[in-house]
């Protein structure tokens, strides 16, 4: 058979990519492993899908709303808090009202930016101004996986999440990536905050489920940072999510934690649970003005507690299905909701938190479709803590292993992004493109040797090979193999140090607190 000269440069330059891929894969396969993760800063300015009198009309829209209607405040501590900072307060409805000037005296306390201490001090990351810090799903029922299926979170399967966790750079902080349903509730914040301090160095999470429990997770965590309690509250070493109940309700356990978090100088990201068309307005302006006006009640409430305490203002906001009411994400409205909500953050001075979420079933497409569409406007908003970026499934009831790895990649796809495009004199390579004879190819010419190693993003899950090579290497789609490297990757997992002192500590409280009956969670 006749081959076109078209056909043998295909073919020559399949054979040169599958032997450049071989050497990459023996030589520089720690490469994606890399160090430049732990610290991401987008190049990229935040798109502005409104204008600053939109803007402006929200922000007063909801101050509006703060100072003539109000928000049920259902803890009387923190109704009390708040009369004394100057809140009018109505004990009986329950409703605080608050005057625009208290409100932007308490923003004008909260940081613009921070530092969020990892146990070990290169897990630290900066909270603020264009650095992304990103956090794997958190808080789902179940898990799942190709091998056992969909099933109730258990502890075992939250360990290997964390594992997981800390096994990629690329995830900056721990979280909650699936409820341990098989330790009792009691029990459950102590087994969670031990694996966070054993199994990873980086920022924990914790609940605001009650104040025992909070108090127990602030003790765990002062131990397992061998600090005492006046170095614990001097900067933020932990954090929690505070959801509104919305619309328009701060609820008990809600405000125990704001109040909490606050006094002990940790992390609070307030986020708003606003559902357009359920828990808010229909319309995306409506929905973010009752987001911002929560949001700002609630950051209001840590500064009073605490001015300068740290606080992420917090957006969820996105659509249900009109014909089911089920949430709906990583939609055209979520997209646009989280380039609006980046903008109302910055307009109040804060950090921004937001999400990736995705409303799929499956592992399939539509979940990595949807969860890229999230993905986008977070990033492109100004997304500073990114919850939910790895692991995301059925619209947050479920913790995909599979998932999770796919998450990683697209994130350390984002991350080679973020990477600066370097121009000079020797990355142009002249001489290179002179010593290559026209219709040539520069495989083996100097200027490629001395880079292939590290020229180019080396894949965690995508497969380059030609169908043929994929047929033949058993025809495996991205979901299967992302199974075997989760695998792969538990198998290779090592426990970070842990002074042995500390580790004997926190086995002994976690022990004592069991023996004790640990701490129900409060309502």
């Amino acid at each position: 058979m006749t081959r076109s000269a078209g056909g043998d440069r295909v073919e020559r330059g399949d054979r040169e990519r599958g032997r450049r891929r071989r050497r990459q894969a023996a030589d520089a396969a720690p490469a994606r492993r890399s160090l430049r993760y732990r610290s991401l800063t987008s190049p990229f300015a935040p798109v502005e899908v409104l204008s600053a009198d939109e803007v402006g009309h929200i922000h007063e829209s909801a101050l509006v709303l703060l100072r003539e209607h109000g928000i049920r405040v259902l803890l009387p501590e923190a109704r009390t808090m708040l009369r004394n900072a100057g809140a009018l307060v109505d004990d009986e409805t329950q409703l605080v009202r608050f005057e625009s000037g208290m409100v932007a005296e308490t923003l004008a306390s909260a940081p613009a930016s921070f530092e969020l201490l990892g146990r070990s001090p290169e897990r630290t990351v900066t909270v603020g101004g264009r650095r992304l810090v990103t956090v794997p799903v958190s808080s789902p029922p179940a898990v799942s996986d190709l091998d056992g299926g969909k099933r109730d979170g258990n502890l075992a399967d939250f360990r290997d999440l964390v594992r997981l966790t800390q096994r990629f750079d690329v995830l900056h902080v721990t979280g909650p990536c699936v409820e341990p349903q098989d330790v009792p509730l009691p029990f459950r914040h102590l087994q969670s905050c031990l694996a966070y301090l054993t199994l990873t160095d980086k920022a924990p999470y914790l609940y605001a489920r009650g104040r025992a429990q909070v108090a127990d997770g602030f003790e765990i965590f002062r131990i397992g940072y061998g600090v005492d309690r006046d170095e614990f509250a001097s900067a933020a070493r932990c954090y929690t999510v505070i959801n509104s109940n919305s619309p328009r309700q701060l609820d008990i356990p809600m405000c125990m934690g704001l109040i909490d978090f606050a006094a002990a100088g940790q992390l609070s990201v307030i986020t708003p649970f606003t559902l357009a068309g359920a828990m808010a307005p229909v319309t995306l302006a409506g929905a973010l003005t009752l987001q911002h006006a929560e949001a700002l009640a609630g950051i209001a409430l840590t500064q009073v507690v605490r001015p300068g305490a740290p606080v992420v203002y917090g957006a969820f906001t996105s659509n249900v299905d009109m014909k089911s009411g089920a949430p709906a994400f990583g939609t055209p409205e979520y997209f646009k909701a989280a380039l609006a909500s980046g903008q109302l953050a910055r307009h109040v001075g804060l950090p921004y938190r937001s999400s990736a979420p995705t409303a799929s079933n499956a592992v399939d497409a539509q979940a990595m479709y949807e969860t890229m569409t999230s993905l986008f406007g977070a990033v492109l908003g100004g997304c500073n803590v990114l919850i939910h970026a790895a692991g995301w499934l059925e619209g947050g009831l479920t913790a995909s292993k599979e998932k999770f790895i796919l998450d990683v990649e697209v994130l350390q796809m984002l991350a080679e992004v973020f990477q600066p495009l370097v121009v000079d004199d020797a990355e142009i390579g002249l001489d290179a493109i002179a010593a290559t004879p026209p219709g040539g190819h520069f495989f083996g010419g100097a200027h490629t040797l001395e880079r292939y190693r590290t020229a180019f993003y080396e894949p965690l899950v995508s497969d380059w090979s030609n169908f043929g090579q994929w047929t033949e290497a058993g025809a495996r789609d991205a979901t299967h193999r992302a199974n075997e490297i989760w695998k792969r990757e538990l198998a290779a997992f090592e426990e970070p140090p842990l002074d042995d002192a500390i580790a004997a500590e926190l086995d002994e409280f976690v022990t004592r607190r069991t023996a004790e009956g640990g701490a129900p969670p409060e309502s």
